[in-house]
Order: structure tokens, then C-alpha cells, then sequence
């Protein structure tokens, strides 16, 4: 049975053929993508890779193509917020699974790996500055997800009702869902980043406990989600878009994973004034383990260890 054609109100699409907020064309994507907030950043990982394809921005989504280790790697910038992830996963799927030409949804799937860097603030106070979180789930605190018909089949009911519970959940503010990583990705990572439960909140003040002149809804927000425990789990850090890549990810059949680099401790109240040598190596652990490459710097200490113990024999 053929698909229903998608109107040009609802996939829109430029004159070159590309999609209408990326400006992407489908042989442009790369099934591995790597998403950030910053689209400063989307310089930072491609002066690592070779073969670059293309480098174009449209608005604030920056994007190029090329290879590393072997691997041909889309990187993008998003933005901040879970608005704007809800154009762009809206979109990268678009181009991954419905045909610009018949704008019909194909029939064979397409599945992208999505990893998302970003920076972060800790809510406990063991977490390090300058350390690596790996959000195993993620808590939204946005809505974004609640506006999809099949959000309770990627959430996890049972902690979700745990948190509104535990934290006497305001009426007026959107209910927290809360989507599990995907488990690869997770497996590919865990060993070299602090396992995370992370909060994306709509908004970098107000959502995330900072008060200036306008006070809280909830005040004691952040000494509650400090003491939350579920499963095992423990709320780790904020930031402001892993939730939507999560559970959009989940709904369309791709996988994905947000990491995040510590810059500040709200717990601790402590701050990197210049985190940006810390961006570089989790760009670096990223691009590496996505691809199975190994540090050289990690063989060269091996052999310089080596040689030490040889000497001291002699």
C-alpha cells in the first residue's frame, strides 16, 4: 500500500532541494551525527576530520560532513533549547526517511547514531569539575515529548511518577517525563564518563534554580532533585537538550546519547572560568570512540614506561 504524500505545508523545502531550517539535502547526512549546542563548536570537531564535504549555516544550525578514522561523521549545531531540537530531529529524520522527491515516507528505515556534546552544571558534589557525564536517562522538564501521541511508550512511567512524588511537582509546570539512552551507546561509553540521570530544563535561570530579581515556583528545586534516587539512579547535572533528542530519538527509531562536560558545580557553587581544553578532550573521546580509534598518546606512554623498566634492569 503506498504512503499517504506529505503536504508542502507540513515538510517544507528549499528550491535546492534541501530541508527547509537544516538545509541539508539527504546525500549530504551521514548516519552518524554528532549534535551540538554551540555553533562555534561544530569548527572545533571538524578541524579534526579530513575529506570535508561541505560547511553551510542557515540561521544558528551550522553544519559540515567529512570523515574520521575511516568514518563519515555529520556534525550540527543546534542551538539552545528543546524547541529547536524538535526542529532538528524533526528534520534529520525527514531526510533519512521520507523521499523529497514523492514526499512519501520510504519503506526501508533508516537509523541514525546521534551523540550530543555539551556543557553542564553538577548537582552533586562529588562530581568533578572538567569531568565527563553520560546521561544513561534523561529527565525533560520542557513538555516537549508530552506533545507526541506515543510519549508513555519510550518514558519510564514508574520513576517519572517517583520524581512528581518527590518533589511535589507545581500543577502549573509541565509534567517531567524521563526517557532511557540508548543502551549501545551507553555500552560504548560508560567506562570512560560518570554514569548520569540528567535534567534538560527549558530554560537556564528560572528552570534551573538561578533566581536574579523573580523568585521560584518551586525554591527548594534543586536540594530535591539532589536527593532524588530511583533505580539505582541519582540526578547528576543540567542542561538543556539531551530530553528531546532522547525521546524523539526513541519514538523514530534512531539512537542516541548526550554527553556533557562539567563546567560548574551548582551544588558546590564552583565554576571553569575557561572550560574549553575540557571541550577539546571529550571532542577527542567522542570522535575516537565512536570510531574505535586509539590515542597514540596512550601507545607512547606505554613504550616510554617500557623503556624506563628496561633501563632500570640494566
Amino acid at each position: 500500500m503506498k504512503s499517504k504524500k506529505i503536504a508542502a505545508s507540513e515538510l517544507l523545502l528549499n528550491a535546492d532541494g534541501s530541508i527547509y531550517h537544516l538545509n541539508l539535502r539527504p546525500e549530504e547526512l551521514a548516519d552518524t551525527v554528532i549534535l551540538v549546542g554551540d555553533p562555534g563548536r561544530v569548527s572545533l570537531i571538524a578541524k579534526h576530520m579530513t575529506a570535508i564535504e561541505f560547511t553551510k549555516q542557515s540561521r544558528e544550525f551550522v553544519s559540515t560532513t567529512g570523515m574520521y578514522n575511516g568514518k563519515r561523521i555529520t556534525v550540527l549545531s543546534t542551538g539552545i533549547g528543546t524547541d529547536n531540537i524538535d526542529i532538528v530531529m524533526n528534520e534529520l529524520d525527514a531526510i533519512a526517511n521520507i523521499d523529497f522527491n514523492t514526499r512519501e515516507i520510504k519503506k526501508e528505515k533508516r537509523s541514525l547514531t546521534l551523540v550530543r556534546i555539551g556543557t553542564s552544571g553538577a548537582l552533586q558534589p562529588e562530581i568533578p569539575l572538567g569531568s565527563f557525564v553520560l546521561s544513561h536517562v534523561s529527565i525533560g522538564c520542557d513538555g516537549l515529548v508530552n506533545w507526541y501521541a506515543n510519549r508513555d511508550s519510550v518514558t519510564d512511567k514508574e520513576m517519572e511518577n517517583a520524581l512528581v512524588k518527590h518533589m511535589n511537582w507545581d500543577k502549573n509546570l509541565p509534567r517531567p517525563y524521563l526517557i532511557k539512552n540508548s543502551e549501545r551507546l551507553i555500552k560504548l561509553f560508560e567506562k570512560k564518563t560518570i554514569k548520569g540521570m540528567t535534567i534538560s530544563a527549558p530554560g537556564f535561570f528560572g528552570p534551573q534554580g538561578r533566581v536574579l530579581r523573580l523568585q521560584l515556583a518551586m525554591p527548594d528545586m534543586n536540594a530535591k532533585f539532589e536527593s532524588f534516587r530511583s533505580k539505582d539512579y541519582k540526578i547528576t547535572n543540567y542542561e538543556m537538550e539531551g530530553s528531546a533528542i532522547a525521546g524523539l530519538a526513541k519514538e523514530m527509531g534512531h539512537e542516541a546519547i548526550t554527553v556533557c562536560c562539567i563546567i560548574a558545580n551548582r551544588y558546590r557553587k564552583e565554576a571553569i572560568t575557561d572550560y574549553h581544553p575540557y571541550i577539546e578532550k571529550l571532542i577527542l573521546l567522542v570522535l575516537d570512540t565512536l570510531t574505535g580509534k586509539k590515542r597514540r598518546e596512550k601507545k607512547s606512554s606505554t613504550k616510554k614506561v617500557a623503556v624506563k623498566k628496561a633501563l632500570r634492569k640494566k
